[in-house]
């Protein structure tokens, strides 16, 4: 790249604009600009020449016609050691245009806003910025396109040096510039599947199914130290577009403290943040009504199963519930809280290895004491939308949540499989009371109930094949990813004898993320101890096994909702 003589500058994001002209013209750097900027430049006392002035047009139709023209597009793409192309620029009166500074209007925030109307939205597609920036960005071997003010300090002391930028520079921020432009294509091609025509014009209705074509991007937020095992590699992106904001999540959690986030770190926290906040507030039932306040809830996730989940009057007392459950397994676990981690419940925490927690905050006195543990990750999570499964509703809260023209449509998950991805809603699949049956002679209690209730919502996030056994807003013993359902419940039953639960087990009682296919699962429990049982349904032997519900004194609910985890 020859010295720097002239930029182009047209951004809709205007942080740093005024100091990054002001240098420019103190190294008498010739500036272009058009409309808003211009006029801020002027503002400031910055001399510049209107890109009319070099066109010979003025804008047109409003400002969508400013820079798409010969003139300006021959002065970016023409080759620098080409002199046939240096030649042809002289010849029609052009000059090379060395440095190119755009970004783009501001589409995605225009869309976040639910009243935003379809004329807004197609007002907010650019199309001389891409234009302008994929120019520059094809022919970087010559010029400079800068698409983020973060770059601008950079780039000015760069040019204070030598004059120009070295070709490293310019291919990082060419690359910049193409994730830009493909990143925004993506933003607009799915907003667009939200608009219906009808016949007098277009109507922000949201999207009805998932895109013909699937755009996925988002920022690398980090490299991981590996992946699952030393010789995989593994990084953490934060997808755009996907979730409702873009930091929220475990993807968009702020790290207090600790060592460096592992791939099964993030993994473990994201099933112990999910489980937490189903526990949100007015979301959990008591005796089939809404409570009108939060109960705090203790997760406690091991390979991205729970071993522990409980709620209490307190955090600590729900916590040490939690880890009555399984405290073998744990030792080196991942928690997941639903209120702010407090004094009492860090110092609890301080007797057991923990490798991460994720909460939505944490009280000065619990960060003090978990200070002492400096390897101890600590996650601020922020919420997405309230999740829950046990309140009268049958769709999930973001598409209940979604208004006339919102353009939210609630999370996705993604996964990999040989040559593909499977994509699909996040399970916030609800209860409706109304649609809870009793199938036995004996009805729960409202005790039981409550039980029930509780262990659905854990037997969620539990991996197929899954139980639950539960008791006083308490888990008693887990059976998690079995082969078959009455191993699954036998492993529950083993693992909460094996640690002292015996006692517990009576009066206990059981949830099943599917349906039984046979009595046995339904007769393993009733050795147990269990008096209630709540599963889907839906098994062509739903008869024999309610005959044994009734045979064994048992009472049995079914929620018509099944939740595998695979």
């Amino acid at each position: 790249m020859k010295r720097c003589t002239r930029a182009l500058l047209s951004v809709s994001d205007k942080r740093g604009l005024v100091e990054l002209a002001r240098a420019l013209a103190e190294m008498s750097i010739e500036i272009l600009s058009t409309g808003g900027t211009a006029r801020r430049l002027r503002e400031n006392g910055i001399p510049l020449r209107e890109v009319s002035q070099v066109t010979g047009l003025p804008e047109m139709l409003d400002g969508r016609v400013k820079t798409l023209h010969p003139a300006i597009h021959a002065g970016i793409l023409a080759r620098r050691d080409d002199p046939r192309h240096l030649e042809e620029l002289e010849r029609q009166g052009f000059a090379p245009i060395d440095l190119v500074v755009v970004n783009l209007y501001p589409f995605a925030e225009t869309a976040a806003r639910p009243e935003a109307t379809p004329a807004e939205l197609i007002e907010e597609i650019d199309i001389g910025g891409p234009t302008l920036i994929r120019a520059a960005a094809k022919n970087f071997m010559g010029v400079a396109v800068v698409v983020s003010p973060d770059d601008y300090p950079r780039v000015i002391e760069e040019l204070k040096a030598g004059g120009a930028l070295s070709l490293q520079t310019r291919l990082e921020l060419a690359r910049k510039a193409f994730a830009l432009t493909a990143g925004y294509d993506s933003t607009i091609a799915p907003r667009l599947e939200e608009l219906q025509a009808e016949a007098d014009g277009l109507k922000r209705a949201g999207a009805s199914g998932f895109p013909a074509v699937l755009s996925l991007r988002g920022p690398k937020v980090m490299d991981l130290r590996y992946g699952e095992n030393p010789h995989q590699r593994a990084a953490l992106y934060r997808l755009a577009g996907v979730y409702p904001a873009e930091a929220s999540g475990v993807g968009g959690a702020r790290q207090l403290q600790g060592k460096e986030l592992s791939y099964n770190n993030l993994l473990d926290l994201d099933a112990a943040w999910d489980l937490a906040s189903e526990f949100d507030a007015s979301t959990f039932a008591r005796r089939g009504e809404r409570q009108s306040n939060q109960e705090p809830v203790a997760v406690i996730i091991k390979h991205t199963n729970p071993c522990g989940v409980a709620v209490s009057a307190t955090q600590a007392e729900a916590y040490e519930k939690a880890l009555a459950c399984d405290p073998v397994s744990a030792f080196g676990s991942v928690l997941g809280f639903n209120q702010a981690v407090t004094a009492g419940t860090a110092e609890a925490m301080s007797k057991l290895f923990v490798e991460a927690v994720a909460a939505p905050g944490y009280q000065p006195g619990a960060l003090e004491l978990l200070a002492k543990k400096k390897n101890l990750r600590l996650l601020e999570v922020t919420r997405s939308a309230p999740l829950g499964s046990v309140i009268p509703s049958e769709a999930c809260p973001e598409r209940s949540r979604r208004v006339e023209g919102s353009a939210f449509r609630g999370e996705w998950r993604v996964r990999s499989i040989s040559g593909g991805l499977l994509i699909q809603d996040k399970d916030c699949a609800q209860l409706n009371y109304e649609q809870l049956r009793t199938v036995t002679k004996r009805v729960p209690t409202a005790a039981e109930m409550q039980s029930l209730l509780f262990a659905w919502v854990v037997a969620k996030h539990v991996k197929s094949n899954a139980v639950v056994y539960a008791r006083d807003g308490q888990t008693v013993g887990i059976g998690a990813g079995q082969m078959s359902r009455v191993d699954a419940v036998k492993l529950g039953a083993q693992k909460a004898r094996e640690l002292g639960h015996a006692e517990r087990l009576k009066g206990s009682v059981l949830a099943s993320d599917a349906f039984f296919p046979f009595p046995d699962g339904v007769e393993e429990a009733a050795k147990a101890g269990v008096t209630a049982i709540i599963q889907p349904g839906g098994s062509v032997r739903d008869p024999e096994v309610m005959a044994a519900a009734d045979r064994l004194g048992l009472a049995m609910v079914l929620t018509g909702v099944r939740h595998f985890r695979h």
